[in-house]
């Protein structure tokens, strides 16, 4: 989900980052369930992005520049050690590790990144939301808009999670990531019971793909799921089966076929 848009490359190990960034995605489609609608704050007053992210040093630099090359290269590396505990799902770990790196490096976008995508998978989402605004912010980048939106959705701060979803929109940085954004935003308004306009969101310029892709699957189901729950069940039907027809192994999709048989 890397956006295309990124002018740098802030890890040290972008093939980690993929995989990381993949399996925080996968953490969206979780998190909407019994969710219930209520009264929301209004959106926060954040600073607007620029037209593309800001060309920032690497980690590497960073550190170097806050702590010193001995102690910047020994961050650089617990960095790796706390992204390696993410992978392995020690989020207490990569907690620890990376609240103690921002403690001194709260300007390296690498550890705000990380530990809000680990309080994230720890169903922290006050604090996940915090460090992805910092992330943001500091950035000027789009990449962590899903999970951060998803973050509020939590929250059911429902208008930070539309002016988010209106700003990745916007920005347009991959297919892929702009997929995940559309599906926490047409999650969040179904949290709401306003099934039609999840379901119109999701359609919204939705063709099935000669060379279906994941995030092409991913959005067919979710839609799949709302034409169910809102009682189109032929469609619901035929999207669930063309997913599994794919892969059939995605999430539970051959049960939903079955059911609606």
């Amino acid at each position: 989900m890397t956006a295309e848009r990124t002018t740098r490359s802030r890890r040290p190990e972008p093939e980690r980052s993929d995989r990381l960034r993949t399996e925080a995605a996968e953490a969206i489609s979780r998190g909407a369930a019994g969710r219930n609608p209520g009264s929301s704050p209004r959106a926060l007053n954040r600073i607007s992005l620029p037209d593309s992210p800001i060309r920032l040093p690497d980690a590497d630099v960073l550190f170097r520049r806050a702590l010193g090359d001995r102690a910047g290269g020994r961050a650089l590396g617990r960095l790796g050690e706390a992204a390696r505990a993410f992978e392995d799902e020690r989020f207490q770990d990569a907690r620890r590790i990376l609240n103690q790196l921002v403690e001194r490096t709260a300007e390296v976008p690498e550890v705000l990144e990380l530990l809000g995508l680990v309080h994230y998978r720890m169903g922290h989402w006050r604090a996940g939301a915090k460090r992805l605004e910092a992330f943001r912010e500091l950035t000027c980048s789009t990449e962590q808009h899903p999970v951060l939106a998803d973050c509020y959705r939590a929250q059911r701060r429902w208008d930070d999670v539309e002016v988010l979803w209106v700003e990745l929109r916007d920005a347009s940085p991959s297919a892929p990531l702009v997929t995940e954004g559309r599906l926490v935003a047409a999650g969040a308004i179904a949290d709401q019971g306003r099934l039609a306009e999840a379901v119109s969101l999701l359609e919204k310029g939705w063709k099935i793909p000669s060379r279906p892709r994941d995030h092409h699957l991913r959005r067919a189901y979710a839609l799949a799921d709302l034409y169910e729950r809102s009682g189109a069940t032929p469609r619901a039907r035929e999207l669930f089966t063309w997913v599994r027809g794919h892969d059939g192994g995605f999430a539970d999709v051959a049960d939903r076929v079955r059911s609606l048989a």
